[in-house]
């Protein structure tokens, strides 16, 4: 049976990162130096140096490299606080792709690679890129289509290809780049995951995509490797087991979406309530009108789901099951449900939730892109429908 009291060190966690979030990072919501593209490194350098001194960076990280260590029930309690600003995630050094990262690197690097390139990721004096989707025709919601090669050239590989939706590129820095590994007879013998600094000659940005979405350091962009050469000392794991690996990655990445964005559809939630309340219609608050009363009932059934499959499915993981019908039934529930909630709440503020005078706008076009990162809700269908 699945106990969902929570301890008390666990409860003074979770008021200390709302405690942060409140008086702290919220303040840097209308900061100038969130740009058409997200965040800049300048804002993010700085409000990782609050959670720095608040002792919250870095909550998933593990603790010889300077974070704290949580399991998976904790972090969806502390994610979830700290996603309730658009900030939070950013502050405490959980915003993908570098939360992912970070736990790939923790489970598969070596210990020389997690020197170099974990340690300063978990401190936020980098950022990371995981460059595996492709354009049109190559690898996405079927990796097997992966064009991007990686060629063996004496005691190097030479990287070739062009992948495209690559976040952060810009200010990163190292790559993670999953390639079609061929043997010194041109065999296929699997992807295979490379790690390389971003100033490796033969990386470049085919430019930046405009997206709906502004909440990563760096967005989003399409970057070509031209015979990127790359020591076979910096492999990540094994060569050909790349796919394994990005399982190792990708299912735990669900669920700290799911985390995070919790927090932005309760505050969403929280606005649209406390709006209802005041605004007047029709001689009663708007609240008392079945029709916003409705909607906001709707939007605690969904979050309160969506908290508990949440849950389900940290607990899983924290029992060491691999769970991936469980994280793909959590992702499409959450990033659905907690869409629905999102879109209520800006139905309740009427204008006022299409303008940017209340954060709801910009939750908005964020969260509408979690039902595509990760996989989108048709392919996880479609995963589950076959088992």
């Amino acid at each position: 049976m699945i106990d969902f009291e929570l301890p008390a060190d666990l409860q003074a966690l979770q008021a200390r990162t709302r405690e942060f979030i409140h008086n702290v990072v919220m303040s840097y919501e209308s900061d100038a130096r969130q740009e058409y593209h997200g965040p800049t490194d300048d804002l993010r350098l700085e409000l990782c140096a609050k959670a720095r001194e608040a002792g919250l960076l870095s909550p998933h990280a593990p603790k010889e490299y300077g974070g704290l260590g949580l399991d998976h029930r904790a972090m969806a309690v502390v994610f979830e606080a700290a996603g309730y600003s658009t900030l939070g995630p950013l502050a405490m050094n959980i915003q993908a792709p570098d939360e992912g990262n970070t736990n790939l690197l923790h489970q598969v690097a070596t210990p020389e690679q997690k020197e170099r390139w974990l340690k300063p990721l978990v401190a936020a004096e980098s950022r990371s890129v995981f460059s595996m989707t492709e354009p049109d025709g190559g690898a996405g919601s079927d990796p097997s289509l992966m064009k991007t090669t990686a060629t063996p050239d004496g005691d190097d590989y030479l990287i070739n290809g062009r992948k495209w939706f690559i976040t952060g590129m810009p200010g990163a820095g190292f790559h993670i780049i999953m390639a079609k590994t061929l043997d010194h007879e041109g065999n296929d013998v699997g992807a295979t995951m490379f790690m390389t600094d971003a100033d490796t000659p033969g990386i470049e940005m085919v430019r930046m995509l405009d997206t709906i979405d502004s909440n990563s350091p760096g967005g989003h962009c399409e970057v070509d490797y031209n015979n990127v050469r790359i020591p076979a000392s910096q492999i990540l794991g094994e060569v050909g087991k790349g796919f394994r690996y990005a399982q190792v990655r990708l299912g735990p990445a669900r669920m700290t979406h799911c985390m995070r964005w919790l927090g932005a559809a309760q505050r969403a939630h929280d606005i649209a309530t406390e709006y209802a309340r005041t605004r007047q219609a029709f001689g009663k608050a708007i609240i008392e009108h079945q029709g916003i009363g409705f909607q906001l009932a709707d939007n605690k059934i969904d979050l309160q789901t969506a908290r508990l499959m949440t849950w389900h499915g940290c607990w899983l993981l924290d029992q060491g099951d691999k769970a991936q019908a469980e994280t793909s039934m959590c992702k499409v529930h959450c990033s659905e449900a907690l869409g629905r909630v999102v879109d209520r709440s800006m139905q309740v503020l009427g204008a006022k939730g299409i303008c940017t005078d209340t954060v709801i706008e910009r939750i908005y076009r964020d969260i509408r892109c979690f039902r595509i990162y990760d996989g989108p809700s048709e392919v996880h269908r479609w995963v589950l429908a076959r088992s």
